[in-house]
């Protein structure tokens, strides 16, 4: 994550100056970007849990899987506003903005179903892929999301949607694990 935060171009909250490589890139380019390989690792969380399921040599309960799921695929609907907001906002219409979210998202699944299909050599790396993607996540929450939610005058909103996310998946965790 360290080497594609240095190289991908991006832009931080509030800055006028992308991060990595030089780039002609649009802002929501960019942004588009970010988003779509921030969801390559979450999408790959997923299918490795179905291959641990389905191969019944891992601890994992259906339950877990899904609240896995429907974690992440609850976090994936702000994501796809984030997207589609600037895009109408740049004039593109309802369609094409929505679109550019929903396809911002699209590599979870693809993601999923790869890992899944290639699931005899996944196995016995489960627990590394596992910790690759919640490497990868923890990451992007600890560069790009903590500073931009503790940012600005009144910050508690931040904190509580935090608050908020977490207690969500741990209901989800304790309802369906």
């Amino acid at each position: 994550m360290l080497v594609l935060d240095k190289t991908v171009p991006h832009l931080h909250m509030f800055a006028e100056k992308a991060e990595g490589h030089k780039s002609k890139l649009a802002k929501t380019t960019m942004m588009l970007l970010a988003v779509t390989l921030h969801n390559i690792p979450e999408g790959m969380a997923v299918g490795v849990m179905y291959v641990g399921l389905l191969s019944g040599s891992a601890d994992i309960s259906a339950g877990g899987a899904l609240a896995l799921a429907l974690g992440i695929a609850i976090q994936n609907v702000p994501e796809g506003a984030i997207i589609s907001m600037p895009l109408h906002a740049e004039g593109k219409s309802k369609s094409v903005a929505f679109l550019g979210g929903v396809l911002s998202g699209a590599v979870e699944p693809i993601g999923a179903l790869v890992t899944i299909l290639v699931s005899g050599l996944m196995v016995p790396i489960m627990p590394y892929l596992l910790s690759f993607a919640a490497g990868a996540m923890i990451y992007v929450v600890v560069e790009e999301l903590i500073p931009e939610m503790s940012d600005g005058e009144h910050s508690n909103i931040g904190v509580l949607m935090f608050a908020l996310g977490f207690t969500v998946m741990m209901i989800l965790d304790i309802t369906l694990g």
